[in-house]
């Protein structure tokens, strides 16, 4: 009898999961009245028929457990940061715009010595020394003008390098931006690559202009006509203006900029 009651409670047990599924409509009295034949019956009879019953109550677990599986809604993403160049160009267009703007305008200012052949002028001088430039502002220490440190020091320290250093490293970022997947390589990037070719030729230039400044260098000149026509190439893949369009005649903010825009 013990082992009626269990196939009964098992029974009694899957008859929901039945539901499910297209196959098992069984009514509940169905059920009951299926019980009670089973009670009736021969033991071969019986575990015969606990044995179809077994297979089943498995056949329709089994069915329940994949109907989350078989769910008609489809996964979607959520797309963030990684969706495409609608939020990435925009970002780096705000912190590089100004950097590689007045790296251009400073760049433009070295023509008139270069043309001389002059590499001792302070404007061509300037672009390279490490010491000019300050990339990054130190920031204030003090609260409302009072010095709450130990040691007394509150001064802000700046951090200086060349403009060319930082152009390098300017155009870099904002070339790596121009992108429209995350699969590609930085350095297979038509602005990466525009940007480099332009960085082999300047890196030349500043080996000039550090190692033995001339007055009269005639082969400086040529360089420097190279990495300008290898910098249009850049500012046109970066969606910005030429050099002879007039634009960099003024100085840029190398901060961070509110928006993506041309200033």
């Amino acid at each position: 009898m013990i082992k009626i009651n269990t196939f009964a409670l098992l029974l009694a047990a899957t008859s929901s999961s039945q539901a499910f599924t297209a196959s098992h409509t069984t009514s509940a009295s169905n059920q009951i009245a299926t019980i009670e034949l089973s009670m009736k019956a021969s033991p071969d009879e019986w575990v015969e028929s606990r044995r179809k019953f077994i297979s089943s109550a498995s056949s329709a677990l089994a069915a329940v457990s994949i109907v989350p599986i078989l769910s008609p809604f489809p996964a979607t993403a959520s797309g963030g940061a990684t969706a495409g160049k609608y939020t990435t160009i925009p970002i780096a267009k705000r912190r590089y715009y100004g950097r590689v703007q007045e790296a251009v305008h400073e760049f433009l200012l070295m023509a008139p010595a270069v043309i001389k052949g002059d590499l001792t002028d302070p404007t061509v001088q300037d672009f390279f020394d490490v010491t000019k430039t300050i990339v990054i502002e130190g920031k204030k220490k003090d609260i409302n003008g009072v010095c709450t440190k130990k040691d007394g020091d509150c001064k802000s320290t700046d951090i200086y390098d060349s403009r060319y250093n930082d152009m390098k490293t300017s155009m870099y970022l904002l070339g790596n931006a121009f992108r429209y997947n995350q699969t590609k390589a930085p350095d297979n990037l038509p602005t990466v690559k525009a940007a480099k070719a332009f960085f082999k030729q300047m890196n030349l230039f500043e080996r000039k202009v550090l190692k033995n400044p001339k007055t009269n260098d005639q082969e400086a000149k040529v360089i420097y006509a190279k990495a300008l026509d290898l910098l249009d190439e850049y500012l046109d893949l970066v969606e910005l203006p030429p050099t002879e369009s007039g634009h960099y005649d003024q100085e840029f903010s190398t901060l961070v900029g509110e928006t993506s825009r041309i200033t």
